[in-house]
């Protein structure tokens, strides 16, 4: 049985998220998307937890279900700020949990520690070991992941405030960690690069702040399993089994909104080589620049570019179908009525979008809706899309050869309509 899980988004509780978020749209996009599993993300608010225990049935799988059977695993993103090694550390988390029972736990434990009624991803001022320390004091079961481990500002190895490797961070605590999410502006191919990583599961989700198809579902993971319990899944998750992972569906890197060097008020995006030879400050305004994610993996990597591990996990590069029909069509919006027809008149010929991303053959898309956008679609399929790379919070753009796509970096119009996308996602 395979499923396709997206298992890190957040509830309408967490900042900067939609309003509308609740567990009816989550299913409604998720079908459309093509997602049978999702995180529920904020079990941590003490409003969304109340609506998770009223919409979901807890039968002592570890996996809830609606009324209907669409499945859910318990998820939440912690936000440990703290100082270590005379540096301070801005880490996030991902926790899963087995059940209603757990989380409770889970709740009182940090509850102890600070509020968690502000935000749906609240933030705490201890560190990673003692997190680690509080989790399996309470349950062995509760799995613990680094989340976007490369972002400059909130992660694991990000350049503002991360480390350089797992141990560094966790100690000897490190044991409890069993997978690392890749986040969007990395792709297991740049990891591959550390051999230090090669003993986790990498994952990839979409730690979205919406429910629209463009947000859920942008990375996620495809697993075989044989039954869909928890047991089974963080299993898989722990074992790092190469049959079990069957693939993870991932962004192009360039995508991301921290991929290369820049910054941002200037209008500055950079190569990690051009960022060192300006001894990575703004040559506008020199400032610090934001160093992004492809330069910290050059600075930790011991492998070439191109290597790739024996019992790797293959993976499928895609960009979201909105966002092919909005750059093939010329139209800013995402959410505009022309996208929304012609995103729905694929739907309802071939089923879900990412069977219409990675399985619909390119005639029958063709006499659905043309051939350019037919051809964009297999274009992305086959990996020959070019990125015009994300930087310092801006996301990357699909460059189709359609001349009002082709903005440079320097265009602060096209930036403007990057963000803007990104604020209602």
């Amino acid at each position: 049985m395979e499923i396709i899980s997206d298992f890190h988004l957040h509830s309408r509780f967490s900042r900067a998220t939609s309003k509308d978020i609740n567990i009816e749209n989550l299913i409604k996009y998720a079908k459309i998307k093509g997602l049978n599993l999702l995180g529920t993300g904020d079990f941590t608010h003490p409003l969304w937890i109340k609506e998770l225990k009223s919409e979901l049935k807890d039968d002592g799988s570890g996996i809830l279900k609606t009324n209907e059977g669409f499945p859910f695993i318990l998820q939440a993103e912690i936000s440990n700020i703290y100082t270590q090694d005379g540096r301070g550390r801005r880490v996030h988390n991902v926790i899963l949990a087995p059940g209603f029972d757990v989380v409770e736990q889970i709740n009182e434990a940090l509850g102890k520690k600070g509020r968690m009624d502000y935000d749906g991803r609240p933030i705490f001022g201890f560190s990673c070991i003692e997190l680690v320390d509080m989790m399996m004091g309470i349950s062995k079961d509760i799995e613990i992941i680094p989340a976007h481990i490369w972002t400059p500002w909130f992660s694991i190895f990000g350049s503002k405030s991360g480390f350089d490797s797992v141990e560094e961070c966790f100690g000897d605590r490190s044991k409890h960690i069993h997978a690392l999410e890749t986040g969007l502006s990395s792709d297991p191919a740049m990891n591959w690069r550390l051999s230090a990583l090669d003993k986790y599961t990498l994952v990839s989700n979409s730690d979205s702040h919406s429910f629209w198809p463009w947000r859920i579902g942008r990375e996620a993971n495809a697993f075989d399993m044989k039954e869909l319990t928890y047991s089974e899944f963080i299993g898989i998750l722990r074992k790092k089994d190469p049959k079990k992972v069957l693939y993870t569906i991932e962004v192009d890197p360039s995508y991301g909104k921290y991929h290369l060097d820049g910054h941002r008020d200037c209008n500055v995006c950079m190569e990690p080589k051009d960022a060192a030879e300006a001894k990575d400050v703004c040559p506008v305004c020199r400032r610090p620049l934001t160093i992004g994610v492809l330069h910290r993996v050059e600075e930790l990597a011991d492998r070439p570019e191109g290597f790739v591990p024996k019992e790797s996990v293959p993976y499928k590069s895609l960009i979201p179908l909105s966002e092919i029909i909005s750059s093939v069509k010329g139209i800013n919006q995402l959410y505009s009525k022309k996208i929304w027809e012609t995103y729905n008149k694929l739907i309802g010929s071939f089923g879900s979008e990412l069977d219409i991303l990675l399985r619909t053959p390119v005639s029958d898309l063709r006499g659905a809706v043309g051939e350019k956008l037919a051809d964009a679609i297999i274009n992305v399929r086959e990996g020959k899309l070019k990125i015009q790379a994300g930087f310092d919070g801006v996301y990357g753009k699909a460059l189709f050869g359609n001349g009002a796509e082709e903005s440079t970096n320097s265009d602060t119009k096209g930036q403007k309509r990057q963000k803007s996308i990104a604020d209602f996602g």
